[in-house]
């Protein structure tokens, strides 16, 4: 077995990318030629770079346990190696010489065991049992990490999830119709989907297909690029998208497409609509963010003042936003003016969320305290959208957990530790009394957000992105790596 340097070019990028690093993910991709790669990303599984390295631990552990004459060592378990002792020969060399010591240590204890127990009974009588052992006399280690086991009582039937197939890659992102039960998803295939969950519909066979394509010779062809964002215009009948090829798009929500926005260059890394649906906000690789007017297409002003990629934004209102970047900061701007209005400096921010949820940041008191609070666990992070919406944050981590804030007091009112991987997206319900979160460990959690007890799971067939709630709190929408798209029904 070989590995080729496109297959390292490939794990290192989808290590970036699942780690958050979008900025850094699209410049190794350009750098690297990802594009040009043959690879079928849907093939590969999650943190497929992390287990290789593993496995590879794992194998220079076992060599190093190997005798000079080809048996393997009795002393397991052995000392765990880090990476870099794997690739120091003079630290594997002085494993193997321990070993063999230990060995010889072993060999002579052996022997003067054996003459002691020539004086004493060989085995235990009828009736008894050897102590501190199995039937063989030897300890049981079990050092397996098996997936966690649901509660019957929690999880999720099949009769209530829907697995919605078609992508033919990652689903990265998904967001519900504010007004109706449709469902749009967002994926590595350069395309967008709208999934009708009426009750009167098959979802499956209903689905519309938003292809992305760029002109090329006259003629549109695929972009080959991710779909890396959705929005929904505030009554349901426009879809707004982004993606890596740099356009924004404006759909309908028969599946039609609008209109295209053209104006960034590079990737886009968040849109959203304003409140009057008059207007399209976007964030892009090209360190700017831009005003669009929905209606005609035409950008309305660029605001250049971030000097790195800009990755997330969000409306005060309808002429008023935040932006925030890699640069670490946080810029205000308003439409018409040609400076920020205000600028938080000092916290290197992805994404923030304040009161309402949803995807991206969302404006409000919780948003500076947010990264504040949460300090090393933040990863994303939202205010309560309930009767107190300033003073309950939550956030989720690499470190697998959900924590649930109170931001006044600066104390943790929850941590929620079932998932077993890198949660990568929470959202409040509707009416805040439920929080879901989604997990690399496949799982979709659905927690009380006044007790901290999980209330639902679901554990699905690939790695969760994104997850979130439709208008009336009764299904939770969810995207996975695998290509698939779930719909869990809450109602009882």
């Amino acid at each position: 077995m070989s590995i080729t340097s496109d297959e390292v070019n490939f794990l290192v990028y989808r290590y970036l990318q699942e780690s958050g690093f979008s900025h850094s993910a699209f410049t190794f991709g350009i750098e690297s030629h990802i594009s040009q790669s043959n690879i079928n990303g849907t093939l590969v599984p999650p943190a497929a770079l992390i287990s290789i390295l593993q496995k590879g631990l794992q194998y220079v552990e076992a060599e190093i346990s190997i005798n000079e004459d080809g048996t393997v060592f009795d002393g397991r378990p052995i000392e765990s190696l880090s990476l870099i002792d794997a690739v120091m020969p003079d630290v594997v060399q002085t494993r193997q010489q321990a070993f063999r010591d230990k060995l010889a240590q072993q060999q002579a204890a052996c022997a003067m065991a054996a003459v002691a127990a020539s004086n004493q009974p060989s085995a235990p009588k009828n009736g008894e049992t050897a102590v501190n052992g199995d039937e063989n006399g030897t300890h049981a280690m079990n050092n397996h990490n098996e997936p966690m086991e649901m509660d019957v009582d929690v999880e999720i039937p099949v009769s209530k999830a829907t697995v919605l197939r078609g992508h033919e890659s990652e689903v990265f992102i998904c967001a519900w119709n504010p007004v109706s039960d449709l469902l749009a998803s967002g994926s590595g295939d350069s395309t967008a989907r709208i999934w009708n969950l009426t009750e009167n519909s098959n979802s499956s066979s209903t689905q519309l297909v938003l292809r992305h394509c760029i002109r090329e010779g006259g003629q549109d062809v695929p972009s080959n690029k991710d779909v890396t964002s959705l929005d929904w215009n505030s009554d349901g009948t426009l879809l707004a998208t982004g993606s890596y090829d740099g356009f924004a798009r404006i759909w309908t929500k028969d599946g039609n497409l609008a209109s295209t926005l053209g104006q960034h260059k590079g990737p886009i890394f968040a849109l959203k609509w304003n409140k009057k649906g008059n207007s399209i906000l976007s964030a892009g690789v090209d360190k700017t963010t831009i005003i669009w007017d929905a209606h005609t297409g035409e950008a309305k002003q660029q605001f250049p003042f971030h000097s790195a990629p800009a990755l997330d934004v969000d409306w005060q209102n309808n002429t008023t936003f935040a932006s925030c970047s890699t640069d670490m900061c946080i810029h205000v701007c308003r439409l018409g003016s040609d400076r920020p209005l205000k600028t938080f400096q000092g916290h290197t921010v992805n994404s923030w969320r304040g009161p309402g949820g949803g995807r991206g940041a969302r404006w409000g008191s919780p948003v500076m305290i947010s990264v504040c609070v949460c300090g090393a666990h933040f990863t994303r992070g939202s205010g309560y959208p309930g009767p107190s919406p300033s003073t309950v944050l939550h956030s989720a981590s690499f470190d697998s957990t959900v924590r649930l804030w109170d931001v006044e007091r600066g104390v943790c009112l929850h941590t929620l530790t079932r998932h077993q991987e890198p949660v990568y997206s929470v959202a409040f319900s509707p009416d805040g009394r439920h929080l879901a979160s989604g997990s690399f460990d496949k799982c979709v959690h659905i927690w009380n957000t006044t007790t901290g007890a999980l209330v639902h799971s679901y554990r699905g067939t690939g790695g969760i992105f994104e997850v979130c709630w439709n208008s009336t709190g009764d299904k939770v929408g969810a995207s996975a790596s695998d290509g698939s798209v779930c719909v869990l029904d809450l109602r009882k």
